[in-house]
C-alpha cells in the first residue's frame, strides 16, 4: 500500500467537483441553505462535503471502498492488523474495546485513573471492575501509572479476568511499561486494551513511548484528533487479531455509532494518517524541541515547576515530553486561578488546569513566538505575586482512594433517593462525579462516598474547577442508593 495516497479525501473531491443536484440530506446543499455568516466562515469547499453516506461514498457501518482502503491504510502505518474509524471520538472507541470483549458478571481489571468512558461502558456491559491503584505524585498531586508489580497482584488475585485497561500515556504524559504489562497479562490469558487517547504520535517518534501496537497490545482507542492533526471527535480503534475478534469489534462500533457518519472527520483521518506517516517524526521532533525549550524556561521561573518524572521503573516508565504540566501551588495560587489569569489577562488558553497545575500541549502546530508569549505571561504572573508566593504555597492534595461496594450497574439502576451532599457521608453512591477535563471519576456508582473523598470534591469545587456527573449541577445534593 502507498502511504501517500488518500484514497477516502480523493474521493470526496472527485463526488464535490461534478456538483450533482442533491435531493438528499444535509438540508443545507452545500451551504446554499445555510445562515450567510456561518457559511462564510466556514467556507464552501468544507460544505460541499458535508455528506451523508449515498452508494458513492462507501459507508462506514459496513465499508466496502474508499473507507475501507483508508482503514487499511491506517492499519498499516499504526501496525495494527485492523484499523476502524471513530466519528464520535475516543470515548466511543474506548467503549467499543470494553463491550467487545466483556460481558454480564465479567471481571475487567481497571486502574482508577481511567477515562469516565471506560467506567460507563463497564456499566453497560454489567461487567465486575477491580480497580488497581495507580503511582501518585506527591509533588503534582497526580496519579501516573500502574506498576507491573500491582498488574501482577490482580492478575494472580483475579485469574478468571477477561480484560486488563492501561493507560498509555496519561493526560500528563507518563507512560508504564506497557510491553511488559502487556506480556504478563498475556500469560493469563487476559485481553490488554489500551487507552491510547494521548498518544496518537507514539508510533511515529522513537523519542516518545512506544505505542500500544508496538507492546502487543490487542486493542488501542487513539485520539488521532488530539495529538495527530485530524479534526475533533475523529478517533480510530487498532485491533491486534487473535484474542479479540475485530469483527465483532466493528459490529460493536457500529451499535454505538450514529447512522449519520461525519465525512469531515472521515476525510481528516485520511488525510492525518498520511501526514503522520510521511513527516510525522520531522513535525514530532519540532514540537519535542519546543516543549524542552519551554520547560527549561519556565523551569528558572520562581514559583514554578515542569514535570520531569523520573522515569525507569514499572509505573513511570517512559515520559512524553510534548506534555507541559506546570505546577503553579507554590505561587499560592491553583492551577485553575492561573488558567484564568492567562486567558482573561494574556489571551493565552491551556488544556486544562487542576488544584496545582496547568497542562500545556506542545504540538508542530506551536511556533517559537507562541512558546515565548506563553514563558513571558508566566514571568508576569510569578513576579505579580512575589508575596503571595512566598507566604501561601498550597499543600498537595491527592485523590482519594475509594471502596466499590456494589457491581456499578447495580448502583446505577437501583432505587435511589437525592440527599444534601454533606449528609451524604457513607452512602453507596448512585451516579458519578468527577472534574472535566480530564474526566476521571473522584467517585462512581457502586462507590462509598467517604469524608476525604467530600473534602476532595469540595477543594475543587472551591477552586472554581469544572466539577460535573451528578444531576445537580450545582453539586448541593448527591444521588445515593436508598438504603433498606
Amino acid at each position: 500500500m502507498n502511504q501517500d495516497n488518500t484514497p477516502l479525501f480523493d474521493m470526496l473531491l472527485n463526488h464535490a467537483s461534478r456538483q450533482p443536484t442533491q435531493f438528499h440530506i444535509p438540508s443545507h446543499k452545500r451551504g446554499r441553505g445555510m445562515a450567510g455568516r456561518f457559511r462564510e466562515f466556514i467556507g464552501e469547499n468544507a460544505l460541499s462535503i458535508d455528506l451523508v453516506n449515498i452508494a458513492p461514498l462507501d459507508d462506514l457501518h459496513q465499508p466496502t471502498g474508499a473507507i475501507k482502503q483508508a482503514q487499511e491504510l491506517a492499519a498499516q502505518a499504526f501496525g495494527a492488523d485492523v484499523t476502524l474509524f471513530s466519528v464520535q471520538g475516543t470515548s466511543t472507541a474506548i467503549m467499543t474495546m470494553v463491550l467487545s470483549v466483556v460481558g454480564p458478571g465479567d471481571t475487567i481489571l481497571v486502574p482508577r485513573n481511567v477515562h469516565k468512558s471506560v467506567l460507563t461502558a463497564i456499566i453497560l456491559a454489567d461487567a465486575r471492575p477491580v480497580f488497581l491503584q495507580p503511582v501518585v505524585d506527591r509533588d503534582f498531586g497526580i496519579a501516573h501509572g500502574v506498576s507491573l508489580e500491582t498488574v501482577a497482584s490482580a492478575l494472580e488475585q483475579h485469574p478468571q479476568a477477561k480484560a486488563l485497561v492501561v493507560i498509555n500515556p496519561t493526560y500528563f504524559g507518563v507512560a508504564a511499561d506497557l510491553e511488559s504489562i502487556v506480556s504478563l497479562a498475556h500469560q493469563y490469558g487476559v485481553a490488554v486494551l489500551v487507552d491510547e487517547a494521548h498518544g496518537v504520535h507514539t508510533a511515529f517518534h522513537e523519542a516518545l513511548p512506544i505505542s500500544a501496537m508496538q507492546a502487543g497490545a490487542d486493542m488501542a482507542a487513539t485520539s488521532v484528533h488530539k495529538l495527530g492533526g485530524s479534526l475533533i471527535g475523529s478517533s480510530v480503534l487498532n485491533i491486534r487479531e487473535g484474542m479479540v475478534d475485530a469483527r465483532h469489534a466493528q459490529v460493536v462500533l457500529s451499535m454505538l455509532t450514529t447512522t449519520s457518519t461525519s465525512y469531515l472527520l472521515l476525510a481528516s483521518l485520511d488525510v492525518a494518517r498520511r501526514e503522520l506517516f510521511l513527516h510525522g517524526h520531522e513535525a514530532i521532533g519540532r514540537a519535542i524541541e519546543l516543549a524542552n525549550h519551554a520547560r527549561e524556561k519556565i523551569d528558572q521561573i520562581p514559583g514554578l515547576t515542569c514535570l520531569r518524572p523520573l522515569t525507569g521503573n514499572s509505573a513511570v516508565f517512559a515520559f512524553d515530553p510534548t506534555k507541559l504540566t506546570v505546577s503553579v501551588k507554590d505561587l499560592g495560587l491553583s492551577g485553575y486561578d492561573v488558567e484564568r489569569i492567562l486567558r482573561e489577562e494574556y489571551n493565552i488558553e491551556v488544556e486544562l488546569s487542576d488544584l496545582y497545575n496547568i497542562l500545556c500541549i506542545l504540538s508542530w502546530g506551536d511556533s517559537e513566538e507562541d512558546v515565548e508569549r506563553l514563558v513571558l505571561a508566566l514571568e508576569d504572573i510569578s513576579a505579580t505575586y512575589e508575596e503571595r508566593r512566598q507566604t501561601r504555597a498550597l499543600e498537595v492534595r491527592t485523590p482519594p482512594e475509594t471502596t466499590l461496594c456494589m457491581p456499578p450497574r447495580s448502583a446505577f439502576y437501583a432505587a435511589t433517593e437525592v440527599v444534601p451532599i454533606e449528609a451524604s457521608e457513607g452512602r453507596i453512591i448512585a451516579e458519578m462525579i468527577m472534574v472535566y477535563p480530564p474526566g476521571i471519576p473522584i467517585l462512581m456508582p457502586g462507590e462509598s462516598i467517604t469524608r476525604e473523598s467530600l473534602q476532595y470534591i469540595e477543594a475543587n469545587l472551591r477552586a472554581g474547577l469544572p466539577v460535573q456527573g451528578p444531576d445537580d449541577p450545582e453539586i448541593r445534593t448527591l444521588k445515593v442508593v436508598k438504603e433498606k
